[in-house]
């Protein structure tokens, strides 16, 4: 994933900013405590593909 996107993905749900979880391979939403999956280098942003984290 290209890291000049994260300057303009927002989440999908509540559109605040997201973060990279370089380990995990995933963007953060720490407002709804949702991790959106990054599949083959493309973000996935469907709640419904989403998981749920507690920081």
């Amino acid at each position: 994933m290209k890291y000049q996107l994260l300057k303009i993905i927002v989440c999908p749900v509540c559109h605040s900013k997201l973060s990279f979880d370089l380990e995990k391979k995933e963007l953060i939403c720490n407002v709804d405590n949702l991790a959106f999956p990054i599949r083959k280098g493309i973000p996935v942003l469907l709640k419904r593909d989403a998981r749920n984290f507690i920081l």
